[in-house]
């Protein structure tokens, strides 16, 4: 489906990243993981080109809030590869307080991992999207999340020390807006923007956490990180040609 396209994906060498990259392997793609841990994603790198018995996946140093390394990275893959295709927005940087309950979130702490991440997901697409422009077209896919289109559900967290941070919120529901911004303004530039919103993904969490998130859904609770890969495969295939400015849910029915 992906006919050799060249994908940088952000935060590649993560849970939901990798299987990602795997799926664009699987699909007849190219993908780039673009991390600014670069051991962890050359390890993630040599796994899934061995699982494959391949050298298509490829790796590259990137920090989504550096101007000078997004610009880097457009360099040296567009000059290794001949285009780029398609970027997905996956990273998510953070600080050591991220995650605090609503009323221990100190302000300096909220606005720095709004700027890193909701800012970083903005400089990585406006960098890529003047590559683009310049060179005839292409495709942004940012992964957002079900609490940036509705309001979290509290109760599933008794029980348990979790949360859904306030930040978390604020930079999500903010990433689904600037998507159809960026979809519309992009008008006549042949550059498509698109958002992909998980529902709750597994990843060792609490029992009582799983039970109380698995009766708000249809099927099956929690996801696992390879079952938003179809959709991720489709917005990136010409499949989706005239999808343009949208947000697609994959949750299992949480959200209704």
């Amino acid at each position: 489906m992906l006919n050799k396209k060249v994908i940088i994906v952000t935060g590649g060498a993560g849970l939901i990243g990798k299987s990602f990259v795997s799926a664009i392997v699987d699909n007849g793609g190219i993908p780039i993981i673009a991390d600014k841990n670069i051991e962890n994603a050359q390890a993630c790198c040599d796994e899934i080109n061995k699982k494959n018995g391949t050298e298509t996946v490829d790796v590259i140093e990137l920090d989504i809030t550096s101007e000078k390394s997004l610009d880097n990275s457009i360099k040296v893959i567009s000059s290794k590869y001949g285009r780029i295709d398609a970027l997905v927005n996956n990273a998510y940087p953070r600080n050591e307080n991220y995650g605090k309950h609503f009323f221990e979130v100190q302000y300096e702490d909220f606005v720095e991992n709004v700027g890193l991440n909701l800012g970083g997901y903005f400089l990585a697409s406006q960098r890529y999207s003047a590559y683009f422009s310049k060179y005839g077209g292409g495709n942004i896919i940012n992964i957002a999340s079900i609490y940036g289109v509705v309001a979290p559900k509290f109760h599933i967290y008794n029980e348990t020390k979790m949360t859904t941070p306030v930040e978390y919120a604020a930079i999500k529901s903010g990433l689904i807006h600037l998507t159809k911004y960026m979809a519309k303004y992009f008008q006549g530039k042949n550059i498509r923007v698109n958002a992909l919103s998980p529902g709750g993904i597994l990843d060792r969490q609490p029992e009582p956490f799983l039970s109380a998130y698995q009766k708000e859904c249809c099927t099956k609770g929690m996801l696992n990180s390879g079952d938003m890969a179809g959709t991720l495969i489709f917005l990136l295939s010409d499949m989706s040609a005239y999808i343009n400015g949208q947000n697609i849910i994959v949750d299992d029915g949480f959200t209704l």
